[in-house]
């Protein structure tokens, strides 16, 4: 950040008083401007004991598969986030939905909510940042080219979940090595 969004002038990064972070600070008005996480919503839409997975059109990894899920925006709830988020990448609908994992991934400021949900009537194609949609039983997912590692993780407890017919609500962190590996831990 460089130039304050309220007054225009220029802006230092700086520990305010009373705080023990670094923010960016108005160099002129003095306002204190934060960096939060974002949050990333999505949904495992489920059909005929298949789901539905994405492949990206856009960057990050583009042509790698993912479930439909991206930024949550203003002015809508996490699970109607979730919704659109599968309408736009997959021109699909789903119904249904219940919370079926939240992961805080810090080194990229950002936190995850994954629902499940049924895909209505069966339907999806693919929207604006999908290059392609598929519906896939478990033994047909691409595992080596999931897009992220949050997806991958997802999907394990999913898949684990399904096979003792009872879905939990999990919740974790995932943390990103200095050689490129991931460590996951659950609680």
């Amino acid at each position: 950040m460089n130039y304050c969004s309220d007054c225009g002038e220029k802006v230092s990064l700086v520990i305010p008083a009373g705080d023990n972070r670094h923010r960016y600070v108005c160099d002129s008005c003095q306002i204190i401007h934060y960096e939060n996480p974002k949050i990333v919503t999505g949904c495992i839409a489920e059909w005929n004991e298949k789901i539905l997975l994405c492949k990206r059109a856009i960057e990050p990894r583009i042509g790698l598969w993912t479930l439909p899920a991206g930024f949550m925006e203003n002015s809508e709830t996490n699970m109607q986030g979730a919704a659109r988020e599968t309408a736009e990448e997959a021109n699909a609908q789903v119904e249904n939905m219940q919370l079926f994992c939240v992961f805080s991934i810090a080194h990229i400021n950002q936190v995850y909510t994954m629902y499940r949900g049924d895909l209505v009537n069966g339907e999806a194609s693919p929207g604006i940042e999908s290059l392609e949609t598929s519906l896939l039983k478990e033994e047909e997912i691409p595992w080596q080219a999931l897009a992220f590692q949050v997806i991958s993780e997802t999907l394990k407890l999913y898949y684990k979940d399904k096979k003792q017919g009872d879905y939990e609500t999990h919740y974790g962190d995932i943390f990103k090595q200095d050689d490129g590996t991931f460590t996951v831990n659950y609680f």
